[in-house]
């Protein structure tokens, strides 16, 4: 039977993850409108055997071979869904045929390859990984102009951007303001920054995020690549880019223009919802979600972030009008000390000091292709052990 041109069929990368699970909220909350035709986890395999016997999707992915086998296992009868692993899984389920949309959730430079799969297929990426522009913006955006594609931003203050940035008013924007919590240490002294634990940057205190994004808040590096992200998601200058802390999460970002003007975006501290409009771009839905109430909030505070404190955002600004790879270097450096740093081995104000130490050694390449990409990478990452035994 001929399925109905409204429903749309979704592959979402990351199902097990934050942004995965509240995808499929959004799609509970419209069962008619959404067909899940895909997932892909990484470990987390019972969690994945769930939504696949409620979604039912044909094809899934995991992260290793072993996992497969558990999934398989989990799954019993249900010999309908095909499933794969590794690399080569993740690249097949974002170049499937016939996909209305690619949910793009999964963490790190994992992301990248499967960003581009999905474009060279032509099909509509709803993008909630930052490392995809950070590392490859050039080559992301590339693709996706080539493919005549508009990538649809998932993370909040992006997609109050692009819900607040008038095309016809290009010419006449002055800044995008991105706004940041702040995380659980905006008023902390440089002391007792130097006193936090992996356990007390865990517990951000408005957003509910996987253990990495979470530390990244935490130091405010999350914004740095937010930056990057802005800068190739609009096509914005850095000189045009400002972050704001604003500790009640309630305004996500703002547009100003060159009349004076400025366009915010406010809403509760829910990701249902920039993930709903991606998914549903351009209409918007009703939903069962909790609304703002403008009523119960005194106070709206914004003012700007301490630079000393926060010396990630700093690197951000530096690597991103730096160019190049020089990016790829900001977030996999940082990707590795936040890996030490939850596992104990460096302090939380290491972390900006390691990037800026792996930024310090290297050598930028101005035209790099996929290969360099992950070859920076992975270079930045050797650096990063390279820096901790010294």
């Amino acid at each position: 039977m001929k399925r109905r041109f409204t429903v749309k069929r979704i592959v979402i990368l990351g199902s097990t993850g934050s942004i995965g699970r509240q995808a499929l909220e959004v799609v509970d909350e419209h069962p008619d409108k959404y067909e899940i035709t895909g997932l892909a986890a990484g470990s987390n395999v019972e969690l994945l055997a769930e939504q696949i016997n409620k979604y039912r999707p044909g094809y899934v992915a995991v992260k290793e071979e072993e996992g497969a086998r558990k999934l398989r296992q989990l799954l019993k009868g249900n010999n309908k869904t095909e499933i794969s692993y590794g690399r080569a899984g993740l690249l097949d389920l974002a170049g499937l045929d016939g996909i209305d949309l690619v949910l793009v959730a999964v963490t790190g430079i994992a992301g990248l390859e499967p960003t581009l799969a999905a474009l060279n297929k032509g099909t509509q990426v709803a993008l909630a990984n930052k490392e995809s522009l950070v590392a490859g913006g050039q080559l992301v955006m590339g693709k996706a102009q080539e493919a005549g594609i508009r990538i649809l931003p998932v993370d909040s203050e992006h997609s109050a951007i692009f819900q607040c940035l008038e095309e016809e008013n290009r010419a006449c924007l002055d800044k995008l303001i991105l706004t940041a919590s702040g995380g659980p240490f905006w008023d902390f002294s440089l002391e007792e920054m130097g006193k936090v634990t992996p356990q007390m940057a865990l517990k951000h205190p408005r957003w509910q995020m996987g253990p990495k994004v979470t530390i990244d808040s935490a130091g405010l590096i999350n914004k740095g690549l937010e930056i990057i992200e802005a800068h190739w998601l609009f096509d914005v200058p850095y000189e045009q880019i400002q972050v704001l802390i604003h500790p009640q999460t309630i305004i996500h970002s703002l547009v100003q223009y060159a009349d004076g003007a400025v366009i915010a975006q406010l809403g509760l501290p829910d990701m249902r919802i920039p993930i709903q409009y991606a998914m549903s771009y351009p209409k918007r839905l009703p939903n069962s979600f909790p609304k703002l109430d403008l009523f119960h909030f005194n106070e709206l505070s914004l003012f700007e972030p301490d630079w000393e404190r926060f010396p990630g955002l700093k690197l951000a600004f530096a690597a991103g009008k730096t160019g190049g790879t020089m990016p790829v270097v900001y977030n996999a450096a940082n990707e590795a000390a936040v890996e030490l740093f939850l596992e104990g081995r460096i302090g939380f104000l290491t972390i900006p000091e390691i990037i800026e130490k792996a930024m310090q050694r290297h050598v930028p390449n101005y035209k790099p292709d996929l290969d360099i990409i992950l070859a920076s990478d992975q270079w930045a990452r050797e650096t990063v052990k390279q820096i901790c035994l010294t």
